[in-house]
């Protein structure tokens, strides 16, 4: 039995870091490989034929050699795992639907999918591979029961490309025993944490130390849900880092209590944890206790914070803006709160209602749910929520004036200031080789700090620790962190007349271009608005030659640059000399893919090979392009 797993292509957010990923970090592709899928894999019958498809890495296959194939997905890739379903399915293929976002809401899926796979997969995935062997597998399998993780196997890891992923995950527990209303985790694996046994954690590491892994995030959504379990997981992970003598970077999930606990603040240092993520969400106590995480009351966060940093680990944090106390003036609260904890990777989100949580009981009952916005990713510009303390347009646009300021060159530099203050002596020091690290470094002074011109560098060199150079690779680490994320805003929330003019500009060289193409029938154009952001087809419905894509190339990729812009091709006609040249212009606009979207006609897929990791694989036409 063939069986093939896969993880559809993310949208791209802040938590891609793609400025660091493809400009500075050598050779990777991802963040995160998709330990679902490998778990998932190992709970296989042992003659089955397994592989996996991450699409944020590699490209998704047209026609494979499988009996089945599963398609996982979270909030934020359902609109991709769906099409890729549709897809599969309508080839031929036993679809299979899985993942938290079909756990979460299974009835989206039951249409798209042959089977659908709803909750923890440790007793329902070999109970559906037994049924399809059998010939009689069902349409839904739904876990109603409680898992034992001591019943988790070791994930293959060995089905991952693990080389090209900054950081690797592994899963020690599950639950979480808070009720924030916002959260969806105690909906799908309940308020009772449940752990894995130090033995199996052994086994997971060792498989990743045979891989020469070096990175491991904990994925588990609080750690220390249960702190005496945690304890002793922290007390094995010290032992077996001294043991073997092989030094793990780890990071994971907590929550801000842990600042509370000295044991296990000492644990964490001790087992080597380079950085935690928490959700502060507000520093606001009224707010806290309203969206009911009064685990984040007990003291100041800003204390919290920084009793975290005096341990030398740094803290990632999230936070969210929309609830019933937030107001315009919410906006400067937050920002002061940032720049003064010293935090870098602050994920700031509009609040968004995900199903089946009490928010969105809440807010359906109050009338304040958005039809036109999915659930799904909270740090795009805009949510599916009706505010109550402002409007819905003085949210968004206050959430990206708040982004823009926070990641400008002077906001980087002064929270590393600030944290650094606090932070004695960083558990971080680096993980890679001498040699990748100077290049690590090179590329950063290169692309980063010298792109960004003499106020760059100023605010770089009152950022550099003279005094403390153990703290380097930390600052280093923060500015690269810092301008991933002021590229994603350049690129997604720098909306302005003046783009708008130079997009449309742009969009008419492009037509210019390609004018006897348009006459001769060959080419097809039309400029579209949504919103704010224009939106550009060319449908290639008759042969080009290689002067086609010569000559809208710089057009083209000036349009992209210039601001949120999107790219659609529809090819429907090419071959020979073209082919090449179609290859050489989307190397160019490579940079912009996640705004670009290729449909190919069924009859050139076997010949023009789009890699849908970097653009977007359109399996049905977006719309028709007019002359």
């Amino acid at each position: 039995m063939r069986l093939l797993l896969i993880n559809p292509r993310y949208p791209e957010s802040f938590w891609s870091f793609k400025w660091a990923v493809e400009s500075v970090l050598p050779g990777k592709r991802s963040v995160n490989p998709p330990l679902g899928l490998a778990t998932l894999a190992a709970l296989c019958p042992p003659h089955w034929e397994v592989a996996i498809i991450d699409e944020n890495v590699e490209a998704v296959p047209v026609d494979p050699g499988a009996d089945i194939i599963g398609v996982c997905g979270m909030g934020v890739q359902s609109a991709r795992q769906k099409a890729l379903l549709d897809f599969y399915r309508g080839r031929g293929y036993y679809a299979v639907a899985g993942g938290s976002y079909a756990s979460l809401c299974p009835e989206l899926y039951t249409a798209r999918a042959d089977t659908v796979i709803a909750g923890e997969a440790e007793y329902i995935w070999p109970a559906f591979c037994r049924d399809f062997e059998s010939g009689v597998a069902k349409p839904l399998y739904r876990e109603t029961g409680v898992v034992a993780l001591a019943d988790s196997p070791t994930p293959r890891f060995d089905l991952l490309k693990l080389d090209l992923y900054t950081t690797i995950t592994m899963q020690f527990s599950r639950g979480c025993p808070f009720l924030c209303e916002f959260c969806d985790i105690i909906v799908m694996f309940g308020r009772k944490p449940r752990h894995k046994n130090t033995i199996q954690i052994g086994r997971e590491l060792d498989a990743l130390r045979r891989h020469g892994v070096r990175n491991v995030f904990f994925v588990d959504d609080n750690l220390i849900g249960n702190r005496a379990v945690a304890k002793d997981l922290l007390r094995y992970l010290r032992e077996y880092q001294a043991q073997h003598r092989y030094r793990f970077n780890f990071g994971t999930e907590v929550s801000l209590n842990l600042a509370q606990d000295a044991e296990l603040l000492v644990l964490f240092r001790e087992a080597g944890f380079n950085w935690v993520f928490t959700g502060i969400e507000s520093p606001d106590v009224e707010t806290l206790k309203a969206m009911r995480k009064t685990q984040n009351t007990h003291e100041s966060p800003l204390a919290s914070v920084r009793k975290i940093y005096a341990h030398g680990i740094d803290v990632l944090a999230g936070f969210i803006i929309g609830f019933d106390r937030d107001t315009e003036a919410t906006f400067e609260t937050q920002y002061e709160f940032i720049l003064e904890s010293g935090i870098q990777a602050a994920m700031i989100g509009l609040l968004t209602a995900l199903p089946r949580t009490p928010l969105y009981q809440r807010l359906g009952q109050e009338g304040r749910l958005r039809e036109d916005v999915a659930p799904g990713d909270n740090t795009k510009l805009g949510t599916n929520i009706v505010p109550k303390g402002m409007s819905y347009e003085a949210m968004v646009e206050g959430y990206r004036r708040l982004y823009v300021r926070l990641f400008g060159d002077a906001g980087i530099a002064r929270r590393i200031r600030n944290k650094m203050r606090y932070m004695r002596e960083p558990v971080y020091h680096g993980e890679y080789s001498t040699a990748v690290q100077l290049a690590i470094l090179a590329n950063f002074l290169i692309k980063g700090v010298l792109r960004g011109g003499i106020g760059r560098c100023i605010q770089f060199l009152r950022t550099v620790p003279w005094l403390a150079p153990r703290k380097l690779p930390l600052v280093v680490v923060d500015w690269i962190a810092g301008l991933a994320m002021r590229d994603y805003i350049e690129r997604h929330f720098n909306l302005s007349d003046k783009r708008d003019l130079a997009a449309a500009r742009f969009a008419r060289a492009v037509r210019r271009a390609a004018q006897m193409y348009v006459q001769a029938g060959k080419v097809a154009f039309v400029l579209r608005r949504s919103g704010a952001t224009p939106s550009l087809t060319v449908r290639i419905k008759g042969l080009v030659d290689r002067d086609f894509f010569r000559g809208i190339g710089r057009p083209l990729e000036r349009l992209l640059k210039s601001r949120a812009s999107t790219l659609t091709l529809h090819i429907e006609e090419l071959r020979g000399v073209a082919l090449p040249e179609l290859q050489r212009l989307l190397e160019r606009l490579r940079r912009h893919g996640d705004r670009v979207f290729i449909f190919v006609a069924e009859k050139l897929r076997n010949t023009v090979r789009i890699d849908s990791s970097v653009f977007h694989l359109l399996f049905e036409p977006a719309g028709e392009a007019s002359g």
